[in-house]
């Protein structure tokens, strides 16, 4: 109970903090030095995507979202994208967060859910809570173009 509480809490304030972002006009971070390392680099990357997309599946908040996912290429496209932003060799090819979400209909609470939902995922893979953060930090941005729907 405790746990989730202290997620619900961070998924706010990340939420809170890409808008403030947003707000301001600022770009997205830089990737903290040894990031990448810290999450195993590519192999660590998507070893943790590969569990976290059968979270998402699983979970009744987030599983209605990603029915018709293709769920290995899902995997293989975040696994891209967080080695891209941790620092990592990897580019990202996959559609812009603003497309791939725009008709989903995706409510502050949904992106709350499958950061809570990444959140488990990380601390399946014993990755530190601060080490956590600092993706986290990167990933916040994102938030003004994947909620759709106020």
């Amino acid at each position: 109970m405790k746990q989730m509480l202290i997620a619900r809490l961070l998924a706010t304030a990340i939420t809170l903090a890409a808008v403030n972002a947003q707000a301001q006009g600022t770009a997205t971070a830089e990737a903290p030095a040894g990031l990448y390392a810290a999450f195993g680099e590519r192999a660590g990357i998507s070893a943790l995507m590969d569990d976290f997309v059968l979270r998402l599946k699983a979970d009744l908040r987030t599983a209605p979202f990603f029915e018709k996912s293709n769920m290995p290429e899902l995997a293989r496209g975040l696994t891209e994208q967080l080695c891209m932003l941790s620092g990592g060799p990897c580019k990202y090819t996959g559609a812009s967060m603003k497309k791939a979400h725009d008709d989903l209909d995706i409510r502050r609470r949904d992106f709350n859910a499958l950061v809570e939902v990444l959140q488990d995922s990380m601390d399946a893979k014993g990755i530190p809570f601060s080490t956590q953060n600092r993706m986290l930090a990167l990933l916040a941005p994102m938030h003004r173009d994947v909620v759709t729907k106020p």
